[in-house]
């Protein structure tokens, strides 16, 4: 394609050669021009319009705006709406860990404290409903992070009370100190063996050849571990409560002052040291210092009935007791 341009007055002509190449690129140029253009007159005209509020470009431009707005609000409230139903959820949620709280405090020997009218269950025909404002919705996160707080703090509690009487229930003595082995002479008055004479035996003896095993009748601390004249190798465990046992006329001891020993853990060997006729074990309970009948320990099977049992053994000891 040939462009030929002529001058009248110089009498003179200019050809010009345009190829397919030329032709693309001078479009280009064209299109180039026509977006800078089309961007001066836009922020000459339509930003200096919606600035100073021409009719026309200002009701443009609050449309625009308008429509922009309406979208934010839909997505706003779409999420509001979708996390005002996860706080419900979780407020069921709370209510079910309330209820649970309150039947494990049963359990547990807690009255829960009554902060709030109890809530046992929701629900219903839905009559009417409206969507939460962003207020409103905090306020009810607040108020749930609060009760959350006070689950916490009550299972807290809980959970030391539970502990407490599970290592109690380890605590009392209702462990056979030579398994397998029933007791021999009773707890009570009896002829001594030495002297003819009626005296209280403080305790059970159980009779078993030499060598057999000595059991902790439960957890304990050892607080002494001696040779005594008349109970011979002796080895006695505080379980806390003013509440100890005594193991006496052992032939070997395993542990020492100050060791921390389980229930059923295996501390001495049954012998005939000291002031005994026989190889046997003589088993004490003391509380606060008295002699109590063993037997009403070994007995109770369960920490509840171990408890009847201490209490219930300190009263007629208190008055036998010399």
């Amino acid at each position: 394609m040939q462009l030929i341009i002529m001058d009248s007055r110089l009498t003179r002509c200019r050809t010009f050669q345009l190829t397919g190449g030329r032709l693309v690129a001078a479009a280009l140029a064209a299109s180039l021009v026509l977006m800078c253009v089309a961007a001066l007159l836009y922020h000459l005209v339509f930003l200096k319009g919606a600035r100073e509020g021409w009719p026309v470009v200002g009701s443009l431009v609050r449309l625009v705006v308008q429509d922009e707005f309406d979208q934010r609000d839909r997505f706003m409230r779409q999420n509001l709406d979708a996390m005002a139903r996860k706080l419900g959820e979780m407020q069921a949620r709370m209510i079910e860990l309330e209820s649970l709280g309150e039947r494990v405090s049963g359990l547990a020997g807690i009255t829960p404290p009554a902060d709030k009218p109890k809530v046992p269950g929701m629900g219903g025909a839905l009559l009417s409903a409206r969507s939460l404002t962003v207020e409103e919705l905090d306020a009810s996160l607040a108020e749930l992070y609060q009760v959350a707080g006070q689950r916490i703090d009550l299972m807290t509690v809980l959970e030391s009370r539970l502990f407490d009487q599970h290592i109690s229930k380890y605590m009392i003595p209702t462990e056979a100190p030579v398994p397998g082995v029933p007791a021999g002479s009773t707890f009570g008055f009896r002829i001594d063996p030495f002297t003819g004479k009626s005296a209280l035996h403080a305790g059970l003896d159980f009779p078993a050849p030499t060598g057999t095993d000595i059991v902790a009748a439960a957890g304990g601390v050892v607080v002494t571990q001696e040779f005594h004249p008349a109970f011979g190798n002796m080895v006695e465990l505080d379980h806390g409560n003013q509440l100890i046992t005594r193991y006496a006329h052992t032939s070997k001891v395993l542990v020492k002052r100050g060791d921390l020993v389980r229930r059923g853990q295996k501390i001495a060997e049954v012998g005939t040291t000291g002031r005994s006729t026989g190889p046997h074990l003589h088993f004490e309970v003391l509380v606060q210092g008295v002699p109590q009948n063993p037997q009403k320990f070994l007995v109770a099977g369960n920490a509840p009935r171990a408890q009847v049992a201490l209490q219930a053994a300190t009263q007629p000891a208190r008055s036998a007791g010399r």
